[in-house]
C-alpha cells in the first residue's frame, strides 16, 4: 500500500500526514465501538493526524462536551497506538459549568481535563479553538508557554482567528519571547474561501504557520451526496448544508464530477486534492463515519491534480 504522503507542519516542529482525520463525529454520529474499528484502520492507512477538541460533541442532547476525547482516550489504552498518533484538541469554547474562554485559569483547568479524558500525558498540538477579545492575548500565550515549558503541549495553534487578531498574537509572542501560534485552523474549503484567502493566507505567508482547514468538505458538501433538498431531510449536518444549494454549489459539484471521472477518483478526494495543492496549506481536516471513507481519504492524500484541473476548480470560486 503506498505511504500517503507527509508535510512539516509549519515551525511546529511536527511533520504530519496530508489529510487530517476530524474527531469531531466521534461520540456523535460514530459508536464507541466503530470509533475503535476507524482509528485502528486510519493508523493503518497512515492517517496519524488526529484533530479533536474538548466540545466535542456538546452540542448533542444529553451530552456535556469531552465524548470525543474520552473515546480516542480509550482506545489509546486499548490500542496503545498513543506514539503513533499526532494528536491536536482544542480549547475556549463554552463548555457550560467548566467555563469558556482563553484566559490563564480556564486553559490551564481545560488542558488538564483534556488530558485526562485523552488518557495521555501529553497534547502535540493545543489550539485557541475561538479568539477571546475578553482576555488579553499575551495571558493566553503566555499559559500557552507555560503549558509547553510543562512538556503538556508541545506546539500551539489557533482557530477562528481573524487576520488583525491572528498577526497581533503573533507580534506579542515575538516582543516577548512567547513561543506562540505556529499553526492555523480556518474555515477554508472550495465553497468558503474569501476569508481565508483575503484576510488570513497573508498572515500565514508572514510567519509561516501550518495550515489544517476544517469544513475541508463543506459538511459533506463536496463529497456529491447533497444535491437537493431532498437529501438534506434527517441529516446530522443537512442544515449546515442547504446554503450550497445554489448555482455556484451546482456548478462545484459539476466540475468536481467531470475531474473526478477523468481521474477515476470520487469528488471528495478531488475537492481535498485540490485544497491540498492551495499555497500554504499543509492538511485540511476531513472526518469518516465508515471504512469506505476512511479509504477515501487515504486515497485523496496520494491524488495530484494537474494543472488544468485545479485551475478549473479554481476559476469557480
Amino acid at each position: 500500500m503506498p505511504t500517503i504522503p507527509t508535510r512539516p507542519l509549519g515551525r511546529s516542529g511536527l511533520e504530519v500526514p496530508v489529510i487530517t482525520l476530524g474527531g469531531n463525529v466521534f461520540g456523535w454520529t460514530v459508536s464507541e465501538a466503530d470509533t475503535f474499528l476507524l482509528l485502528d484502520r486510519a493508523v493503518d492507512l497512515g492517517l496519524t493526524f488526529i484533530d479533536t477538541a474538548d466540545i466535542y460533541s456538546r452540542w448533542v442532547p444529553g451530552h456535556t462536551g469531552g465524548e470525543s476525547e474520552t473515546l480516542i482516550g480509550k482506545w489509546f489504552t486499548s490500542s496503545g497506538a498513543r506514539d503513533r498518533v499526532i494528536l491536536a484538541t482544542k480549547v475556549g469554547m463554552d463548555m457550560g459549568d467548566a467555563g469558556r474562554g482563553l484566559s490563564a485559569k480556564h486553559i490551564g483547568a481545560a488542558a488538564e481535563a483534556s488530558l485526562r479524558r485523552l488518557r495521555t500525558d501529553r497534547i502535540d498540538l493545543y489550539f485557541s479553538h475561538l479568539d477571546d477579545p475578553e482576555t488579553p492575548l499575551e495571558e493566553t500565550l503566555q499559559e500557552h508557554a507555560k503549558l509547553i515549558a510543562e512538556g503538556k503541549v508541545r506546539a500551539t495553534g489557533a482557530s477562528n482567528y481573524n487576520g488583525a487578531r491572528l498577526r497581533e498574537a503573533m507580534e506579542i509572542s515575538k516582543k516577548n519571547g512567547l513561543p506562540g501560534y505556529t499553526v492555523l485552523q480556518p474555515h477554508y474549503n472550495l465553497m468558503e474561501r474569501a476569508d481565508y484567502e483575503s484576510d488570513l493566507a497573508p498572515v500565514v505567508a508572514e510567519h509561516g504557520l501550518g495550515v489544517v482547514p476544517y469544513f475541508a468538505l463543506a459538511s459533506g458538501f463536496l463529497t456529491g451526496k447533497y444535491r437537493g433538498p431532498a437529501d438534506l431531510a434527517g441529516k446530522a449536518r443537512g442544515a449546515m448544508v442547504g446554503k450550497y444549494l445554489n448555482d455556484r454549489g451546482f456548478a462545484v459539484l459539476a466540475a468536481l464530477d467531470a475531474i473526478a471521472e477523468d481521474y477515476h477518483a470520487t469528488p471528495a478526494r478531488v475537492a481535498l486534492a485540490w485544497l491540498i495543492a492551495q499555497p500554504g496549506i499543509t492538511a485540511p481536516i476531513a472526518s469518516a463515519t465508515n471504512e469506505r471513507q476512511l479509504d477515501d481519504l487515504a486515497e485523496a492524500a496520494k491524488l495530484r491534480l494537474d494543472d488544468a484541473a485545479l485551475s478549473r476548480l479554481t476559476a469557480i470560486g
